[in-house]
């Protein structure tokens, strides 16, 4: 979902769906991590993206902690991170949780009940999240030359934290380094509900008002998972200090 990196000194206070803070001059930047808090051995910060998941699960590949400057991704390189994700082993067992709740309350009857039913849903469920991340994550970024991952700002109080994450939203960094209205994101998303909507949802469910729940429900999700990307390497970090010294007390 967009992606971005933290604004200039003049900018702060805004946040991101993907963008990256500078170091400061007398602190080198330290590599990104991988989900399990260790250095990733094949250097993501060479390669521009990451190893690293949410809790340890959620692929979170686009986004970039402490990355200092890194080169801009080609084309090709956003289509392949995305697709990784898209189709990561942990994506389909989450969209059949997903669909199993839709079932369960009943939404978007006219898929019906039973194994059928579900059926349908699990794979709308698939296919809507997948579409929106090439649509948001490769499409247009490599059409308009925008940067999808999001860049840890990790600096200041958590609320300039926090509006920063969710002002990536509404502001990308182009490939060239500049800042500009995420188009990627906004539009990326409707095209994606228009999409989705109209071509294989429910036909009573093809509405516009429709596709503008949709629409917003897309962009609500992607902002709420920009402020877990903000926070998510604080709690991994937690996390592990807990594990260690549990891991050192069973040593004989």
């Amino acid at each position: 979902m967009g992606q971005q990196t933290p604004e200039s000194p003049a900018q702060a206070g805004s946040q991101t769906p993907t963008n990256q803070t500078t170091p400061p001059a007398n602190r080198p930047a330290s590599p990104p991590q991988t989900g399990d808090g260790t250095k990733d051995s094949q250097n993501p910060e060479k390669k521009g993206t990451s190893n690293d998941r949410l809790f340890f699960a959620l692929p979170n590949f686009l986004t970039l902690e402490n990355a200092g400057h890194v080169p801009p991704l080609t084309a090709g390189q956003k289509f392949k991170v995305v697709a990784r994700s898209s189709f990561d082993y942990v994506q389909f067992p989450w969209y059949g949780l997903l669909a199993g709740i839709s079932q369960a309350e009943n939404s978007e009857a006219g898929y019906g009940q039973g194994a059928e039913g579900y059926g349908k849903r699990y794979g709308a469920y698939f296919a809507d999240g997948t579409i929106e991340n090439f649509m948001v994550g490769a499409v247009l970024p490599s059409i308009l030359r925008t940067d999808p991952r999001y860049f840890q700002s990790g600096q200041g109080s958590f609320t300039h934290r926090t509006g920063y994450a969710i002002s990536r939203i509404f502001v990308t960094r182009t490939d060239s380094g500049h800042h500009e209205f995420n188009f990627a994101e906004i539009f990326g998303s409707a095209m994606s509900a228009g999409i989705s909507t109209y071509s294989y949802h429910p036909h009573d469910d093809r509405t516009l008002s429709n596709t503008a729940s949709v629409w917003g429900s897309q962009l609500g999700y992607d902002t709420v998972t920009l402020v877990i990307k903000e926070f998510w390497p604080d709690i991994r970090r937690k996390m592990n200090k807990h594990k260690q010294p549990a891991a050192a007390a069973k040593t004989p």
